[in-house]
């Protein structure tokens, strides 16, 4: 994977959504587009578990308790990361996006056939909070217990996510 293909978003906590302070959304442009339709399998491989497929809520929101990864398996979409102020991305199949614990995310809009895999390092359980001030005073100190994934979701133990998240 070159450099060119990883992009990151550092995002400051707005007054009901967190975001993270200490770590970037990182989003691999491409990463596996060979077979999108591959992600869950491959994040399973790669020890982020508990995982699912659908789609992005159109809403803010964010999980407080885990990290959670997101791979395009089909379609494509534009997503908003860390809230009104944050930044719009457009992800395809064969994308993969690393949210770090409290990164706000909804979807903006999306092909009909926009399907993605999530999954949390270690199958972590997860919670779904919004954009509410009861949520953002719960989970600040939540977020500052998450602890850093042992493994890359896409590249295993020698991959960029822990490099970019020391």
């Amino acid at each position: 994977m070159s450099d060119q293909s990883i992009v990151t978003f550092r995002f400051q906590a707005d007054k009901l959504l967190p975001n993270n302070p200490e770590l970037p959304a990182v989003l691999y442009k491409g990463a596996l587009q060979d077979q999108p339709d591959t992600a869950e399998q491959v994040f399973n491989n790669n020890g982020w578990k508990n995982s699912w497929v659908n789609g992005v809520f159109s809403y803010h929101h964010y999980h407080s308790n885990a990290h959670e990864v997101l791979g395009v398996m089909f379609g494509s979409a534009r997503l908003q990361l860390g809230g009104d102020t944050g930044s719009t991305v457009q992800v395809a199949a064969g994308d993969v996006l690393v949210l770090p614990a409290g990164t706000a995310h909804k979807r903006l809009s999306a092909t009909e056939n926009f399907r993605v895999a999530g999954a949390y390092p270690g199958g972590a359980d997860y919670n779904t909070r919004r954009a509410t001030p009861a949520d953002f005073a719960a989970a600040l100190p939540e977020i500052r217990e998450v602890p850093l994934p042992v493994s890359d979701p896409v590249y295993g133990k020698e991959g960029p996510l822990l490099r970019l998240w020391t």
